[in-house]
């Protein structure tokens, strides 16, 4: 299997031990790649959503593939009549409906909280108000909802609001991690959003959370990437190291000839 070095070989295993930086000139190549790969998404219909919605299919699609959360969210709009029995709903309801997704108590949790708290604050379920607050109002006032966070409030400033964001979720910061476009050592969710946001152009954030997200589904699994497989691997630094592995892995179990 890809990335799978057998205990006899001193290899070590680059998302498990050190991660080394790209080049700048890899790092070009490997936006460039990102932005191509985001060409032709699957789905998209997600960028035409009014702001109350997004935020909504950003809980959903924080740490998930994008079919996954563009199934939880249409299931949650052909299930319900409107955002008002969501908000009324058992957390047992929309668990059912957001199957597929990772944790969908917590998830489930969060969208009644949201619901709730804007019920509470407007007397309706529209947002659509903040597009008039200026961005970085609205970016603070997207926060501050008890249900948000980094990744859902970046990712409603970059759809909905025109912002320059890019959302930072476990799959993103693992590849940009494993790419070399982001320093290993750094953890700090906002400080791998403030370093995305200077190195990709505002007029391209939404092609690299795509081309990542994309990635982050089809090569760069969690657990033993498919590494040869990856369109990225010439210029990622962990592909590079995988494959140095694998051959030194296979000169030492390669039986001697008589």
């Amino acid at each position: 299997m890809p990335g799978h070095v057998p205990a006899s070989t001193s290899v070590t295993i680059p998302w498990e031990g050190e991660r080394h930086m790209a080049t700048t000139t890899n790092k070009q190549r490997l936006f460039t790649q990102l932005l191509t790969l985001a060409e032709h998404p699957a789905g998209g219909f997600e960028e035409t959503l009014p702001v109350l919605e997004q935020f909504i299919y950003g809980l959903c699609r924080e740490n998930a593939t994008r079919e996954q959360a563009d199934s939880a969210f249409e299931n949650l709009k052909d299930r319900f009549f409107d955002w008002n029995e969501i908000r009324v709903s058992t957390n047992r309801e929309l668990e059912e409906a957001m199957e597929g997704l990772s944790d969908t108590e917590t998830r489930a949790q969060r969208l009644i909280s949201f619901l709730q708290e804007v019920f509470e604050t407007d007397f309706s379920f529209d947002l659509e108000g903040m597009h008039k607050k200026g961005l970085k109002v609205a970016a603070k006032a997207l926060v501050r909802y008890g249900a948000s966070n980094d990744y859902v409030g970046a990712w409603v400033v970059q759809r909905s609001l025109g912002g320059h964001a890019i959302p930072v979720d476990a799959p993103t910061l693992r590849c940009a991690q494993r790419l070399g476009i982001i320093d290993a050592e750094v953890e700090e969710i906002e400080a791998v959003r403030a370093t995305l946001e200077h190195l990709v152009p505002k007029t391209k954030n939404q092609a690299f959370t795509d081309g990542i997200s994309e990635v982050a589904e089809q090569f760069c699994w969690e657990e033993e990437p498919n590494c040869s497989a990856c369109p990225l691997r010439a210029d990622c630094p962990t592909g590079q190291e995988v494959g140095a592995g694998a051959v030194a892995a296979g000169r030492a179990t390669r039986a001697k000839p008589r």
